[in-house]
């Protein structure tokens, strides 16, 4: 008899994509659904609501909710489709060659759809352990809606053994990968009309000033590459992403913004990295603009921060997830996930493994092949297994 899972999957996954869930909209909607859904099942969930009121995080427990259990952790948020050319509606599910169309599908809710659909199999067994779901909002924009959920989950009487974020891997386990920082530096210069060039402070030159200190550096975490790592990068990197100034051809600009980042392997290197770039700046340009003129200056602020994760490639955590997704590989990646958070905010350890390709994330016309939502069921099916028996 055919399994009634692969079905299921396509439903829930159809009925996530027709959500509209872009981070600068609110995914009570789709919560509803998830909370309907669950508690058809009898289950029930813990909402954790932002402060606007538009936008919440579920966890939910499935068996004894007095022990430590297992994660499954994903988000409901999707990055825009505004500018992007689709063959079809990205919010509604199109299947086609063994693909599964839509907006989210690979990042990340067709792991989402998994969970939801192997809480029938989750009741039916046994669990020792129980299995946690974290559904979490604005990963995209920051790792925004776990923070204040992990906060509640660091506060329960029992702390999870363990956590695996199902971002896009091709089930292949993720021991690491780097962290974030953004900042952005908003440049306070003085307007004159350039004929009279000299009685202004020209924002965007000395803007330029910290893009090209940006640059060296970046030159220098490039030249410390090791060659060991499991990175595809296998460095920091730091560039400058924005710069948006100036008003018009003759006039000296009195603005300029600068967006910046670094990606850095260890857990704390990005901010470090970000930090010696502002101290610079205010003991190099700043002092110069303000001996022109005694308003202008420099205002740095931050607009992303999470942590790198470096989970130990023979932790426990690590193990049981081979063992699951029956596969005895791991890698890094360069791109970023809610699990470094897990770890720093809640001491959970965790990994990285997922359905889909990265490389098919925030494309147009995204998808994720049937046969990945079948393997992460697989492997949901090893840890209901798994947690019947613990």
């Amino acid at each position: 008899m055919q399994s009634p899972r692969p079905d299921r999957i396509r439903k829930l996954l159809a009925d996530l994509v027709a959500f509209d869930t872009v981070s600068d909209r609110s995914n009570l909607p789709l919560i509803d659904y998830i909370e309907r859904y669950l508690a058809s099942l009898g289950v029930s969930s813990q909402r954790i609501v932002d402060e606007t009121g538009q936008k919440s995080s579920l966890w939910v427990t499935v068996g004894p909710e007095d022990k430590a259990g297992l994660v499954l952790s994903g988000h409901t948020d999707v990055v825009p489709v505004a500018g992007q050319d689709w063959s079809h509606n990205p919010f509604e599910l199109v299947e086609r060659d063994g693909r599964l169309y839509g907006r989210g599908t690979t990042d990340m809710k067709g792991f989402v759809a998994v969970c939801l659909a192997m809480v029938p199999e989750m009741l039916a067994a046994d669990l020792k352990t129980p299995i946690n779901l974290a559904i979490s909002y604005d990963e995209e924009i920051g790792c925004v809606g776990v923070r204040p959920m992990l906060r509640e989950v660091a506060r329960k009487p029992v702390k999870p053994l363990g956590c695996f974020v199902g971002e896009p891997t091709q089930m292949q386990v993720i021991i690491g990968h780097k962290g974030k920082h953004g900042v952005r530096a908003t440049f306070r210069g003085l307007a004159r009309h350039s004929s009279i060039a000299p009685d202004g402070v020209n924002a965007i030159e000395y803007a330029a000033e910290l893009i090209t200190e940006i640059r060296r550096r970046a030159a220098l975490l490039a030249a410390d590459a090791e060659q060991s790592s499991l990175y595809d990068v296998p460095h920091s990197t730091l560039l400058t992403s924005i710069v948006r100034g100036g008003a018009a051809l003759n006039i000296v600009p009195d603005h300029c913004a600068v967006e910046f980042e670094c990606r850095g392997i260890g857990i704390t290197e990005s901010r470090q990295v970000t930090d010696a770039i502002i101290a610079w700046a205010k003991a190099e340009i700043e002092p110069r603009m303000r001996q022109q003129h005694p308003e202008c200056g420099i205002d740095f602020e931050e607009i992303l921060d999470y942590p790198a994760l470096d989970t130990a490639a023979d932790a426990p955590i690590v193990t049981l997830a081979k063992q699951l997704a029956g596969r005895n590989d791991h890698a890094k990646v360069a791109f970023g996930t809610e699990a470094g958070l897990f770890v720093s905010m809640a001491d959970v350890p965790s990994v990285v493994v997922g359905p889909g390709a990265i490389a098919q994330a925030h494309t147009p016309d995204e998808f994720v092949e049937m046969s990945q939502l079948e393997a992460c069921g697989d492997f949901v099916a090893r840890l209901i297994a798994h947690c019947a028996k613990a």
